[in-house]
């Protein structure tokens, strides 16, 4: 390649890629082993808000064994949904980690989807239990069909329970992914009745004053719960119930943590990177309460990004823009 030019990626294209998810997961596997070992670089990402409950993030980050550097400019905007607009938009940045130039520009939005779905099944092979088989969906948007396509990657689900605020977004969620996957998928009017799963998943939007429904009493013991909407679903005292809290990036959570963010949520104990490579214990005994709030991290970006890449220069998808 020139270094004069660089490779576009349109949203169609990374679809047309179609990446599977069991690579993403590995991918991110092999990236938290390295974020564990300490092998990754990833500052805090700096962001703008300007409007309620939305944001503006810049996120670099560079994976030094994968080839990968770049950062991703991404927005949420929860109002979106009411405009018949994404609720997540955003670009990627790929650039060359021996010479700084940029490789792609890339939509971000498939990547974003799908790489959350994969950091939660990465967690889960770790803290929910061997042989989980229901799963309940709280919120049934892009998050909640990405997260349970990467739960059915790794385990043999056999039914879910599924909840959304919109009953005919539960609808199409149901029909999608019963087509998709081939699992059973219940419909429930009521988001205490997803929580009787081995797995549980929050999705809904990220916000920082929410009002969070799920009380203390409502996740069954032996659980695995994954929030990637940070704690917007859940109250402090249902959270305390928990036996051990992880992230994927423990300063990461902090940094939130002043900002206004997770006000009753516990400290983790752990990062993901920290279970990898067996520093902080797992999953220890069938009867724990586990929870992982994946805030979204930026090695999770690059970790999908440089394959989506290189998948693209390989079939010749894509276009050649000079700088």
């Amino acid at each position: 390649m020139s270094q004069q030019s660089l490779l576009y990626l349109s949203r169609q294209d990374v679809e047309e890629i179609n990446l599977p998810m069991i690579k993403i997961i590995d991918a991110l596997e092999a990236m938290f082993f390295e974020k564990g070992n300490n092998k990754v670089e990833m500052p805090p990402k700096p962001g703008i808000h300007t409007e309620k409950d939305s944001f503006i993030h810049a996120m670099p980050a560079y994976i030094p064994s994968l080839g990968a550097a770049g950062m991703k400019w991404i927005s949420g905007y929860p109002s979106n949904q009411a405009k018949g607009l994404p609720y997540i938009t955003g670009l990627l940045i790929l650039n060359d980690p021996r010479t700084g130039f940029p490789l792609a520009v890339m939509d971000a939005t498939w990547i974003t989807a799908k790489r959350t779905g994969a950091a939660t099944a990465v967690a889960a092979k770790k803290l929910a239990r061997v042989n989980s088989s229901t799963v309940g969906i709280i919120a049934c948007g892009v998050q909640g069909r990405s997260n349970l396509e990467a739960l059915a990657s790794v385990f043999k689900i056999k039914n879910v329970k599924a909840y959304d605020l919109y009953p005919e977004v539960a609808k199409s969620f149901s029909r999608n992914m019963e087509q998709t996957l081939g699992v059973e998928i219940k419909i429930v009017d009521h988001p205490r009745k997803c929580m009787v799963s081995d797995i549980v998943v929050t999705s809904g939007p990220i916000l920082r004053e929410p009002n969070p429904v799920i009380k203390s009493g409502w996740l069954p013991q032996g659980a695995f719960a994954s929030a990637v909407d940070f704690d917007s679903y859940w109250q402090g005292s249902a959270l305390f119930e928990v036996d051990k809290i992880a992230t994927d990036d423990i300063d990461q959570m902090e940094y939130y943590r002043k900002e206004g963010y997770f006000k009753e949520t516990p400290k983790a104990y752990a990062d993901l990177g920290d279970i990898l490579v067996g520093r902080k214990p797992g999953r220890e005994n069938d009867h724990e309460r586990t929870f992982c709030i994946n805030l979204g991290i930026a090695l999770d970006d690059m970790a999908t990004a440089i394959m989506i890449y290189r998948a693209a220069r390989k079939r010749g998808i894509g276009r050649e823009l000079p700088f």
